[in-house]
């Protein structure tokens, strides 16, 4: 049967590049792999014809060969290709011998007893804005699977409550060979442990690991946002067959203060005055998150939504470093009932900006204010 053409089999152009060469291999490597595709005749010639053109034009001198002459360049029965090296496979060990074991044929190795790492866990807390300021530590509650303390995650009970699989001769791997390439599949007796369990352990009845809630204590630094995490190395899932766990993270959120707000590193807040303070002055004690006393000094003829910066007295950095400022917004407050003398009040004042304006135009409202009060 007369071969195809590599550059066909690939689906890539001619004058593709070795990284375009590299992924075209890499699909049909995975779109016919005998494991995805058990049985199927077609799909293991697909996946041989793959590995054959890959072999080839991933080799510079050998593609030259095969762009001049063709097929009968490459030597052999004038069809075929000679000196092929199944090494230049090893540098997909990570895509496909995750998917299928496929890249430990080539002088990765397989290690038996299926040790493998714990899976991570996510824990949500949410937190006050004060203990963001100072820092807080928390106690967190987690279920999670811990390795069996007996049987210290092997799943049987003594040295003897397990045998090398008898399939895979304890390697976890079942191999077969496909003309040029050797394929390994997981071992279906074992499931890639390379042992199985002739007697299991009492504790966890064979599965290595056992369902436990732990309470865990989280420290949480000063100057935290929403949106931060912590990680805690070891807290997640136990390991399978005795594997080191995985580790636990904490996912923080702020939750909004009445008077505070958070704008970076730096704290806000609204400071209500009334308008004789606004026009004439005053000076009041203001509360920081921290509860502290602050003066805030407001001069005559302050304006609404007037900014005063309290310098160091924001958020504390993460690791250290400037505080931000706190930021303290007065807002003139209107009084929604008078009495009778303050209305008086209210009604001279009145009067007197219509005087005011005519005599005044180009004064401020807050000076021709305190000129009618002063009469």
């Amino acid at each position: 049967m007369q071969k195809r053409d590599y550059y066909e089999i690939l689906e890539v152009a001619r004058e593709a590049s070795p990284e375009e060469i590299k992924k075209a291999y890499r699909r049909k490597a995975v779109q016919y792999h005998p494991d995805k595709n058990p049985g199927d005749a077609p799909s293991e010639e697909r996946f041989k014809e793959a590995a054959e053109a890959y072999a080839v034009l991933s080799d510079a001198q050998k593609r030259a060969a095969y762009d001049r002459f063709g097929h009968a360049g490459l030597g052999g029965d004038g069809g075929g290709f000679g000196g092929f090296d199944p090494s230049v496979f090893a540098d997909f060990g990570d895509l496909l011998g995750n998917l299928f074991g496929f890249g430990r044929e080539f002088g990765q190795g397989r290690r038996g007893g299926g040790v493998q790492a714990g899976s991570d866990l996510r824990v949500d807390l949410e937190i006050e804005l004060v203990e963001a300021l100072r820092g807080v530590e928390r106690e967190i509650t987690v279920p999670r699977h811990e390795t069996c303390a007996s049987c210290k995650g092997r799943g049987a009970e003594g040295r003897d409550g397990v045998s090398r699989c008898s399939r895979c001769g304890g390697q976890g791997q079942v191999r077969s060979r496909m003309g040029p390439l050797v394929v390994s599949r997981t071992c279906d007796v074992c499931l890639g442990h390379g042992e199985t369990i002739v007697r299991p352990c009492g504790e966890c009845g064979g599965a290595g690991r056992q369902r436990r809630t732990r309470t865990l204590h989280a420290r949480i630094p000063e100057g935290v946002d929403t949106g931060a995490r912590l990680r805690l190395s070891g807290e997640g899932e136990g390991g399978a067959r005795g594997g080191p766990a995985g580790d636990l993270y904490v996912f923080l959120s702020v939750r909004g203060h009445p008077l505070f707000r958070r704008e970076g590193k730096d704290l806000a807040c609204t400071v209500p005055i009334t308008f004789s303070q606004a026009v004439l002055g005053a000076e009041m004690a203001i509360e920081t998150l921290e509860g502290t006393r602050l003066m805030l000094k407001v001069p005559a003829g302050t304006q609404p939504g007037t900014v005063f910066r309290f310098k160091g007295e924001g958020m504390p950095r993460i690791g250290g470093g400037s505080r931000g400022d706190l930021h303290a917004i007065v807002q003139v407050r209107v009084p929604r009932k008078l009495s009778k003398a303050q209305r008086e009040l209210v009604e001279k004042l009145a009067r007197g900006e219509d005087s005011a304006d005519a005599q005044s135009p180009g004064r401020g409202i807050f000076d021709r204010v305190k000129d009618i009060l002063a009469t």
